[in-house]
């Protein structure tokens, strides 16, 4: 029994020998990490690109080089903005490093430029985040330095007073802190991160749009994006995998107001590194993501289709903007998702007027002559083809095509019924630019479709083409 109770002893003590060798290793003081090797640039990417894994390699000196340049760009079709940026884009560049990294960190303020500014990484522990250090005017730099002392997805931005003015002209970005052996393999990894912009004219007002204060303060924005504009990453410019692939997202929310309710349609995140630490969720549909925050999403893609990106608060995605595509290419998998299968009527017991024996059943008023018709259409469009078209037919720029002055709607009209019919996936040049959107096939009965498809011709510049059931009845029958 002796000898029994020795050998437990001896084994506890290795047991607790080894777990506190690993928990050493785990916790290792990130101050008395060594960096190796002479000092390397750092490379940095322009979203939606992120730079190249980090990998096993040791603490490094890296030398970052920021500029600070304050540019027009495009806010949407037709609209323009003066942005503020940290290399060039919304979001600034990325910049990847891994704990224990020494940081030596130039940030130049361009000579055209305004105003000063300065920059606060979250991933920085000292006064301001950098934000003291860094106060440059134009056509200046300053120079820096910090060691990154713990792993997760930051955000860095703007902070010179007003910051958030600085802020919402779209001085944000992320830096990624990588773990000592890095983060797991993934086949794809992109950069995304939201923003609200208040302009001074309303969402989609044409010309060079400044900066609105009142609207800022009241955290109502015109605006809600990715990456800095409407169709940032859509179209030509959406984002790619491949069926089976793994993809990883790196998500930021720049605000400076709202809090993101980040979501893809028709994907479940495998894993999200919650607040861009070290928490991990699993099989998450929707993440919160705070203004000055982020979020690191993995999922694997399994069949293919356009999945759309969106702030599930839902009218930012529709109305201001907050939309992206990730377009997934391969071999369809049926067991996981089928597609349409049939398309049946579907009148359960007290959907329609009933009688009693010996009554009149109830006669629903019927549309008859072309003005009746053109207001039953419009009560339609208002209910079902509003969010994306908008209320004057304008649609959303790089997402949803206009329906008003269009060379594609009124070049076709049985194309324009067996689009509202059966839906339509892919590329289409509208009055001279391309869209890549999902149109979903529409529930609409083929009276409902006529009076809907009647009344866009008879609005916003179109044919006036009088579309009847029967034209409707005659494109349905002919797929059939």
């Amino acid at each position: 029994m002796k000898k029994l109770k020795l050998v437990f002893a001896v084994a506890a003590i290795a047991l607790f020998v080894s777990c506190k060798s690993n928990n050493e290793e785990e916790t290792i003081d990130p101050l008395k990490i060594e960096t190796v090797g002479v000092a390397v640039v750092a490379e940095l990417t322009s979203p939606p690109f992120v730079p190249k894994p980090i990998g096993d390699r040791p603490a490094r000196k890296l030398i970052v080089n920021l500029e600070i340049i304050e540019q027009e760009g495009e806010m949407a079709d037709g609209v323009k903005y003066m942005y503020w940026t940290f290399g060039g884009t919304v979001p600034g560049s990325f910049i990847r490093t891994r704990v224990g990294d020494e940081i030596e960190f130039h940030l130049k303020n361009h000579p055209d430029n305004k105003l000063p500014h300065n920059i606060d990484l979250h991933a920085v522990t000292g006064p301001g985040g950098g934000a003291e250090a860094s106060f440059v005017a134009p056509g200046h730099e300053i120079t820096f330095s910090f060691k990154v002392l713990n792993e997760g997805l930051f955000v860095y931005h703007c902070a010179t007073a007003p910051v958030g003015m600085h802020i919402a002209n779209g001085m944000y970005g992320l830096i990624l802190v990588e773990p000592a052996g890095g983060l797991p393999k993934v086949d794809k990894e992109y950069y995304i991160m939201q923003g609200d912009f208040y302009t001074k004219g309303a969402y989609g007002e044409k010309g060079l749009q400044p900066f609105d204060m009142a609207k800022a303060i009241k955290e109502e924005p015109d605006y809600v994006v990715f990456n800095g504009k409407t169709g940032a990453i859509t179209g030509d410019k959406s984002l790619s995998a491949k069926v089976g692939e793994t993809v990883r997202l790196y998500v930021g929310n720049g605000g400076p107001n709202l809090v993101s309710s980040f979501h893809v349609i028709g994907e479940i995140f495998d894993k999200v590194h919650v607040e861009g630490g070290s928490l991990i969720n699993k099989n998450v549909q929707t993440t919160l993501i705070p203004a000055g925050g982020a979020a690191i999403v993995d999922f694997k893609v399994d069949v293919p289709g356009s999945l759309v990106i969106v702030d599930h608060s839902i009218f930012r995605t529709f109305n201001k903007g907050s939309l992206g595509i990730l377009k997934v290419t391969g071999e369809e998998n049926k067991t996981v998702y089928s597609g349409t299968q049939s398309n049946t009527v579907y009148l359960p017991e007290g959907g329609t007027i009933q009688t009693m024996p010996g009554s009149k059943a109830a006669n629903p008023t019927i549309p008859v002559t072309l003005a009746e018709r053109i207001a039953d259409g419009k009560s339609i469009y208002s209910t079902t083809c509003y969010a994306c078209h908008q209320p004057a037919g304008e649609g959303l720029a790089n997402a949803f095509p206009p329906l008003a002055n269009s060379d594609y709607l009124n070049a076709d009209v049985d194309r324009a019924i067996d689009i509202v019919i059966h839906g339509k996936t892919g590329e289409m040049v509208v009055n001279g630019k391309t869209y890549n959107s999902v149109m979903t096939a529409q529930t609409l009965t083929d009276d409902e479709i006529a009076n809907v498809l009647t009344y866009v011709y008879s609005t916003w510049g179109n044919s006036k083409k009088d579309v009847t059931k029967e034209m409707v009845t005659k494109v349905r029958n002919a797929k059939k």
